[in-house]
């Protein structure tokens, strides 16, 4: 397909200042970004994988890596399962209280990341909520470790994440035609078999999306498992910050980086291309 012919000579021109754009403030520094990772060593010119395998030959970066998906998926795993309930609500709640939910669920975004950051960290404290709570119930005798832990940065995660996981999937869920679920019923189908059989796969363009969104952001985000981890878990993000600012050892940093939009890139392309399957098998 000519992509030319895609656009009138007007719509040309005025996309054309979005393309200057992207080419000044993210093709052009990505392009510095990779050629910088097979640098040997910061102005050094020529060319060098050896950044690269340094990088492979540590297990503990290794482990960073592992430890970076393993929060992605989680995350986007912990997002699915509470938000898809909730985007499932939103799009069969009367019209009154549809106003009232959109307010809710968007609520988080209308917050600064730090500030709910540091709300988690009060909140998954050794007196805080969690804690107290959990103590109260007599469930713990004394208060266990969630902050600065995994488990903790994935709990803090998933709160700040969900509304990117429930929007895409109330999108989807709206253009369901409510007709099909009452065919589904005059035939016999259950409440739950109409929704594994015919609701579920009719949103999965949008749970897709909401996966992508969800794992994209998580495995590249800084500064909540920064704060949360406390520096005591690492995590791809804070491992270029602590190469590229604290250390200033670019060119590991910049491989670092790529080898992360390897991996983010490797998961859009998979999910896309199911979204794409799950769109054939709609129509």
């Amino acid at each position: 397909m000519n992509i030319a012919k895609l656009f009138t000579p007007r719509e040309g021109q005025l996309a054309l200042p979005l393309a200057i754009f992207l080419h000044l403030f993210y093709v052009i520094p990505l392009a510095v970004l990779l050629a910088s990772s097979f640098q040997q060593a910061a102005g050094v010119p020529g060319f060098s994988l050896g950044q690269y395998g340094e990088f492979f030959r540590d297990p503990v970066n290794l482990k960073v890596l592992r430890d970076t998906i393993f929060l992605g998926i989680q995350v986007t795993l912990a997002c699915l399962i509470l938000g898809y309930p909730v985007a499932y609500v939103f799009a069969n709640a009367p019209g009154k209280w549809k106003g009232i939910l959109t307010f809710l669920i968007l609520l988080p975004l209308l917050t600064s990341a730090v500030v709910r950051t540091f709300g988690w960290v009060v909140i998954l404290g050794k007196q805080g909520l969690v804690n107290t709570f959990l103590q109260n119930l007599g469930l713990i005798g004394e208060p266990i470790k969630l902050l600065f832990t995994h488990h903790g940065v994935a709990i803090a995660m998933t709160q700040i994440q969900l509304p990117l996981m429930i929007l895409p999937i109330v999108a989807s869920l709206s253009q369901v035609d409510p007709r099909l679920a009452a065919a589904s019923a005059s035939l016999g189908g259950g409440a739950w078999r109409t929704f594994w059989k015919i609701i579920f796969p009719l949103t999965l363009p949008g749970v897709i999306s909401g996966c992508l969104l969800v794992f994209a952001i998580t495995v590249s985000s800084f500064v909540t498992p920064s704060i949360i981890g406390g520096g005591q878990v690492m995590y791809m993000p804070t491992l270029i910050y602590q190469q590229a600012v604290v250390l200033l050892n670019g060119p590991f940093a910049a491989a670092v980086s790529a080898i992360l939009l390897a991996v983010v890139l490797a998961v859009v392309i998979g999910l896309s291309t199911l979204g794409q399957k799950s769109r054939a098998y709609i129509r």
